[in-house]
């Protein structure tokens, strides 16, 4: 925030709330959408997989979202890029010229995001994101570094309106859940759906209905189960070893107000 302060005269702070599950499956197709994900299943069933089906869950976001453009009457010029790599957020930067002057341009950078999957997986992350001050040091140094502070410094320079939001957010994980489900049940440390999910109902936040969380089900018997803020779901089989594994790593997929509330903030220097 103070670095691209700098950069703009002014600024509108406003949030808005991600639904549930908050991960990028759900939040972000439902984003570029402006659907809920029951509705994407039913408009776009193409598009859409469920948690046990192979496959990407986000590779049409693109389409989603120029959906929604013709249905709010945009027909001007816009891009969508998804910045995975360094080396190709250098070539979005470098490719300015040729998008600058659209109406509308969609970027997405993964980087945080991975970041803080990595902590789980990395040992050296987990060594420099010890605490929450050390992850939020981490990925400023990263932002001070990236194309992404390079690029927002020229849109800044032309005078180009900037707005960033995120999907969801994530939460540190403390206290373990357990349950039990068939091998369909979704992997997410943070929410499941599936069918006979046995689990204590008082450490969850439970949608027997799906659709009546705007929620598309796999069958007739589907439901979802949201842990509450700090915890996550463990399995029995192999449980002290889950849980140390887990522990104290970034997650998101539940209900926390780390998790549902977004930052939506409108940059402009005209």
């Amino acid at each position: 925030k103070p670095l691209i302060s700098n950069l703009y005269k002014k600024r509108q702070d406003k949030y808005y709330y991600s639904l549930l599950p908050t991960t990028t499956q759900y939040a972000r197709n439902a984003f570029f959408a402006g659907l809920t994900p029951l509705e994407i299943s039913k408009r776009h069933p193409d598009f859409w997989k469920f948690d046990h089906e192979e496959g990407g869950k986000n590779q049409h976001e693109e389409a989603l979202l120029q959906n929604q453009l013709k249905r709010l009457g945009f027909d001007k010029s816009w891009i969508f890029e998804k910045i995975i790599k360094q080396s190709y957020g250098d070539k979005v930067l470098n490719d300015m010229n040729e998008w600058e002057n659209n109406e509308f341009n969609c970027l997405i950078y993964n980087f945080v995001d991975m970041l803080s999957h990595a902590k789980t997986n990395v040992d050296m992350i987990k060594e420099l994101s010890s605490s929450d001050k050390a992850y939020r040091d981490l990925t400023l140094t990263w932002f001070k570094n990236s194309s992404l502070f390079s690029l927002i410094k020229q849109l800044a320079e032309k005078n180009i309106d900037l707005i960033l939001t995120t999907d969801h957010g994530m939460v540190s994980i403390e206290d373990p859940i357990k349950v039990v489900g068939d091998r369909e049940t979704s992997t997410n440390l943070r929410y499941k759906t599936g069918r006979r999910l046995q689990l204590n109902p008082k450490e969850v936040f439970s949608a027997q209905k799906p659709e009546d969380i705007k929620l598309p089900a796999s069958n007739l018997s589907s439901s979802y189960v949201f842990a509450k803020p700090y915890k996550y779901f463990a399995y029995p089989n192999n449980y002290k070893k889950y849980v140390n594994y887990y522990k104290d790593t970034y997650q998101h997929g539940g209900i926390s107000l780390e998790e549902m509330i977004c930052p939506f903030v409108v940059f402009s220097n005209h």
